[in-house]
């Protein structure tokens, strides 16, 4: 499963905290020491890396403390690197956190289960490691703990949370591309070092090294990295499994980052990590049976993609009628359609659906939406806000 947050620069959400303060961006010159005031001498380093990540897509100023934008060791070769590339660590970060809690969870709950067929009578309670509610544990903290870690970058955590923030919320669009191949390659990181703690579990499990299997065969263990749907399941009811699931998501993500909203302590805070870890949690208890509640393009394809390199074959693909689509396209087709409930019925904010036609101008005439962007850019940059 997953989630993120919006920045602060555009008032939403993902799995995330609220972006840098816009002071944070701004080059002040002095700072006190003491009882005195001390000049700043020397430039930042922060400005001197400003056109790559322009580049990138990134703000020209990277979200960094000023006494550690003016520290020496910023001069340092991968201290710039990091400084250019810090926002897509954050989040490459936050989702490999995100990705080793939950499919740790699973890996633990289903192999403790010995060779898959009698539970290990020595565990607490006489009925292995855990039981389907660890899982939703597991994601939740995950999703919890990868928005602390990817703060700095907006922890969106999720493709589809990004581009239901960029449409709704002017997340500037030159971000996505780097945002996403940065979730990507944390889920797929992380699976891959689930295997290597694993893998000698797996193998019990399994029946011998080198065996390796894709539900809904007795003892797959596939499903560690990647989600895979009920076999009853018609192909409608698998997408609408996922696309409900990533409505609801992205719902009560606006909703808790909505600072008008009364009921969402003025755009979530500092109580928005632990908001989303109820909310991943219910959706793993009431919608995640029936395919897994992946929900997450991130969280679901970069370890499938793991898991066929490691050599659990083209089923990997193949398995519930090439279900493997589904939750790399309907995690998107939901949270759009989420931010357009909430959007539609209850924001009041800035927005698409705010406009005339409820933003359908800009689907049709895309050269009017980018004139909005270019137009609204302006408008805070005038005013000092970052974008």
């Amino acid at each position: 499963m997953e989630a993120p947050s919006a920045t602060k620069e555009t008032n939403g959400p993902t799995n995330g905290q609220a972006h840098p303060p816009p002071d944070m961006y701004l080059q002040p010159t002095q700072r006190a020491t003491g009882n005195f005031t001390e000049e700043l001498e020397g430039q930042k380093t922060s400005e001197n890396i400003s056109g790559i990540r322009s580049a990138l897509g990134l703000h020209s100023n990277a979200p960094i403390a000023e006494e550690h934008d003016l520290a020496e060791h910023q001069d340092l070769m991968w201290s710039r690197v990091k400084l250019a590339l810090r926002e897509p660590l954050a989040e490459f970060f936050g989702v490999f956190i995100l990705v080793l809690f939950g499919d740790g969870s699973v890996a633990q709950v289903l192999l403790s289960n010995k060779a898959g067929t009698s539970t290990q009578t020595t565990a607490p309670g006489g009925s292995g490691f855990g039981a389907y509610q660890s899982i939703s544990w597991g994601w939740g903290l995950g999703v919890m703990l990868g928005i602390y870690v990817a703060g700095d970058s907006g922890a969106y955590l999720n493709p589809a949370i990004t581009f239901a923030n960029c449409y709704y919320r002017q997340l500037p669009w030159r971000r996505f591309p780097m945002y996403f191949l940065a979730q990507f390659l944390g889920g797929f990181v992380a699976a891959g070092v689930i295997y290597a703690n694993y893998v000698n579990a797996i193998n019990a499990y399994e029946g011998g090294p080198g065996l390796r299997t894709v539900p809904p065969a007795p003892n797959a263990t596939a499903g560690v990295f990647c989600t895979y749907p009920q076999p009853f399941l018609t192909k409608t009811s698998q997408f609408f499994s996922e696309f409900i699931a990533s409505t609801i998501l992205m719902f009560v993500i606006f909703a808790l980052k909505d600072e008008s909203n009364n009921g969402a302590s003025k755009g979530g805070g500092n109580w928005f990590p632990l908001g989303l870890f109820f909310l991943i949690f219910g959706l793993g208890a009431c919608f995640g049976w029936e395919t897994g509640y992946a929900i997450n393009f991130a969280r679901d394809f970069g370890p499938r993609l793991m898991s066929f390199a490691l050599g659990y074959g083209h089923e990997v693909w193949s398995a519930g009628g090439y279900y493997f689509w589904i939750p790399m396209v309907a995690p998107f087709c939901g949270c759009w359609f989420g931010g357009l409930l909430y959007d539609g019925f209850i924001y009041t904010g800035e927005s698409p659906v705010n406009t005339p036609w409820l933003g359908l101008k800009y689907l049709i005439r895309p050269d009017l939406a980018v004139k909005a962007r270019i137009e609204r850019r302006r408008r805070l940059e005038a005013q000092g806000t970052p974008v």
